[in-house]
């Protein structure tokens, strides 16, 4: 279990490194940063899925579109929407937005929770029900202050829920699922690195991108790769638990990179924080729940 942790929390790192690495890679646009993310890292993801042997899944879903044309238009949807969290987390850093994409990672949890509660009909135990009222307590405050979220943190906090309910009822929603939604995404992602602004000269006059772009595909590959294998060593809980670790890193990261949080927005922030710490809680005593049985 312990190799499974260092995994999991390895990539929470890796992915918050690939947040700030996209701020060392102007001139590049957050299009461009994105499309060569995915050109580097689907043959990293490829190999990976022949050495573990996961490749027939992939291969269970192309014939499946070759039965059912009709599941094409779904995987569409499935690869827009995982494109547009992918562009997302690479554009904000670029754009000092990065503290409002962590804010919808904080929320996701909730966010997911309540998908539970309202299209799968899940029962919110009593835990559950604290943090749904400590997020809304900030939900309101933001809503009182400004009217409304910013869009990205709606996008992550909203988008990701959308997109495994399609996965669901896509039947993808395995590591064969997120390779073909990778693909799909191949050519629009040869299209912003094509049309994209970076030149020639621009090589020239940044001659450190020629290691910085590699290197984003490597550090997207091998942190792909460690959530992946630390979802198969970990009970389910402790994975979820574990998850949290990477939207606190974010933010670490948006204040390093000189962003911050006004005053008006810690009613935001705090009871959404304390809605992850209770759910945190409530994975916990599940956890120490199932040791006492297994013993």
């Amino acid at each position: 279990m312990s190799k499974g942790i260092t995994l999991s929390v390895a990539a929470s790192i890796l992915f918050a490194v690939m947040y700030f690495y996209s701020s060392l890679l102007p001139p590049l646009s957050g299009e461009e940063v994105f499309g060569w993310r995915m050109l580097l890292t689907l043959p990293c993801v490829t190999l990976f899925m022949l050495i573990s042997r996961d490749w027939p899944l992939a291969v269970e879903v192309i014939k499946r579109i070759g039965q059912t044309p009709a599941l094409l238009i779904g995987l569409l949807g499935t690869s827009s929407l995982m494109a547009v969290q992918l562009w997302l987390f690479l554009w904000a850093p670029l754009h000092g937005r990065s503290m409002e994409v962590s804010l919808g990672y904080f929320l996701l949890p909730l966010t997911m929770v309540l998908t539970g509660r309202l299209v799968y009909g899940e029962r919110l135990s009593r835990l559950q029900t604290v943090a749904v009222i400590c997020a809304l307590a900030g939900v309101g405050n933001e809503l009182y202050q400004h009217g409304s979220f910013a869009w990205e943190t709606l996008v992550v906090a909203c988008g990701y829920p959308v997109y495994f309910i399609l996965r669901r009822k896509c039947r993808t929603d395995h590591l064969g699922g997120l390779w073909t939604d990778m693909c799909l995404m191949l050519p629009v992602a040869v299209w912003f690195v094509l049309k994209g602004p970076l030149s020639a000269a621009d090589m020239v006059q940044h001659p450190a991108l020629y290691l910085l772009i590699p290197g984003l595909g490597v550090i997207s590959a091998l942190a792909l790769i460690s959530y992946v294998l630390a979802s198969r060593q970990l009970p389910f809980g402790l994975f979820g638990l574990l998850s949290y670790v990477e939207p606190v890193l974010l933010v670490a990261v948006a204040l390093l990179l000189g962003e911050s949080i006004a005053p008006d927005q810690w009613l935001t922030y705090i009871p959404i924080w304390l809605a992850v710490l209770v759910l945190v809680l409530e994975g916990f005593k599940h956890l120490v729940r199932q040791r006492r049985r297994s013993v």
